[in-house]
């Protein structure tokens, strides 16, 4: 029995170290099995939401290396279905950083990838994306145009939400310019 906890435990490892093997480099933090997007800097966090080429190639970093498809740059060698496989893993997770980025801001009172690590959101990527359906962020109530996102019904108040990310953006990173 023990064998197989530590055969466990070593896979375990084996796909901590490959997930994160890239970040760590990429941004000089330390990142583990339990990282939530809560425990990434502002810095890193804002890099990840922005939009590019860039930001998207971290992402594959961190999706492909989660599932063992090799390193971020053998995206573009990988076939179409594994292609658009990552790809639709990287739109959910930019979702959850870009809503993390306003959690911070203090606009949105909760989302869906808020109680998750970035292991489990990439390896439970279709349970994640259906529960996300089920249930959509919230804006909070000390938003300045909360009595506006309050009268709409819930599809739009998920484009409601959407539409503000360019304002998001730039005010995290004039919050994180002082």
């Amino acid at each position: 029995m023990s064998q197989l906890l530590d055969l466990t435990a070593y896979r375990s490892k084996v796909v901590e170290q490959r997930a994160f093997v890239s970040w760590q480099k990429r941004f000089g933090e330390s990142y583990g099995a339990e990282t939530r997007l809560a425990d990434l800097s502002d810095r890193t966090l804002y890099f990840l939401a922005k939009p590019g080429e860039e930001t998207a190639l971290a992402h594959y970093e961190l999706i492909m290396g989660i599932l063992g498809m090799g390193e971020g740059p053998k995206f573009y060698y990988l076939d179409d279905k594994d292609q658009l496989m990552v790809m639709d893993v990287h739109l959910f997770l930019i979702d959850q950083v870009r809503f993390e980025l306003m959690r911070r801001l203090g606009w949105l009172t909760s989302f869906p990838g808020e109680n998750y690590t970035l292991l489990e959101m990439v390896q439970a990527f279709e349970t994640m994306k259906a529960e996300v359906r089920q249930k959509p962020v919230a804006l909070s109530r000390f938003h300045p145009e909360y009595n506006a996102y309050n009268k709409l019904i819930s599809k739009d108040k998920e484009v409601f939400i959407r539409r503000k990310i360019v304002k998001a953006l730039e005010d995290f990173r004039a919050r994180l310019a002082t």
